[in-house]
């Protein structure tokens, strides 16, 4: 009887772990698949750009920009739904985070204008996170299929790993978004930066240089006071 026993549960774990080895292989097919997106871009002078996203219905859409260079580093940002309705209008912007919910299916168009601007160009950072109903993206089909074997001994039931499994991809997913916004904000106060040390760089030689010649000037003024050409005769 020992023996049987023993026999059954090493064939209940095997089957469990061949189930969770099943589920990470599709995982990594699933997690590749993600709808959040995110670009850097340059905006020339005078002009507007605009870019489409799908959005899933009665979903969500995050979308975060950063005006990361150019002169003023703002923007004008509009957000229209796919019946071209504008549900989201900034003026003269350098960041923004905008959420829509619920969203329509279809392509949102987000424009980012740089029209108000005749020589600037400005380099822009947008990324755009999309949440489909409940707040999963195409996760939930993986798992179909999937039973938990009847009188498992085991500990942890297969529910409990999907839930760990769900909620460590999807603060995983948080904590690269938040990495890459950071970066984002990092190349923004690196360009201003630089922007603002080639300033006073300039500004501080051009100082230099007038003083220089107020000096020069002053030294000329003064030997020239005390430069007497007449001649004494004695």
């Amino acid at each position: 009887m020992d023996l049987l026993q023993r026999k059954d549960r090493c064939r209940e774990r095997l089957l469990v772990l061949t189930l969770i080895f099943g589920w990470c292989l599709g995982s990594v097919r699933c997690f590749g698949q993600s709808l959040d997106s995110e670009l850097t871009f340059l905006l020339p002078a005078g002009r507007s750009e605009c870019f489409y996203q799908t959005a899933l219905k009665n979903g969500s859409m995050e979308v975060e920009y950063q005006v990361i260079a150019g002169a003023g580093m703002d923007v004008d940002f509009i957000i229209f739904t796919p019946e071209n309705i504008a549900v989201v209008i900034e003026s003269r912007r350098s960041d923004g985070v905008h959420v829509v919910e619920p969203t329509e299916a279809g392509d949102y168009q987000i424009c980012f204008d740089n029209g108000f601007s005749r020589f600037s160009e400005k380099t822009v950072f947008f990324e755009i996170i999309i949440e489909g109903q409940g707040g999963d993206v195409g996760g939930d089909d993986e798992w179909t299929g999937l039973e938990e074997p009847d009188g498992s001994l085991l500990e942890y039931k297969l529910d409990d790993i999907r839930e760990s499994m769900d909620s460590l991809y999807r603060r995983l997913e948080r904590s690269r978004q938040m990495q890459t916004v950071l970066r984002a904000f990092e190349a923004r106060d690196r360009n201003l930066l630089e922007d603002n040390l080639w300033r006073v760089s300039f500004w501080s030689c051009a100082s230099v240089l007038v003083m220089l010649c107020v000096a020069l000037t002053q030294v000329y003024t003064v030997r020239k006071l005390f430069d007497d050409k007449r001649r004494v005769c004695s």
